[in-house]
């Protein structure tokens, strides 16, 4: 049992724990900036519904003062 093979089993051991680690990385952590793409804000929605004309200015001016 020389260097080759404990090198090999050194590398193998280093690459399941990495892959392991972003397995758990990626089911379970978030990093802000993924959580901040992926919401849309109630103003957002609002500006979106009336430039589509689904409410009136009226109704616009009134619910963006509600969410304020």
């Amino acid at each position: 049992m020389g260097f080759g093979m404990m090198g090999g089993m050194l590398v193998f051991w280093i690459i399941i724990i990495v892959l392991a680690v972003l397995l758990v990385k990626g089911l379970f952590g978030t990093n802000g900036t993924h959580v901040k793409n992926n919401t849309t804000t109630a103003k957002q929605i609002l500006d979106e519904r009336y430039a589509r004309g689904e409410i009136t200015q009226e109704q616009y001016q009134t619910m963006v003062k509600d969410i304020h």
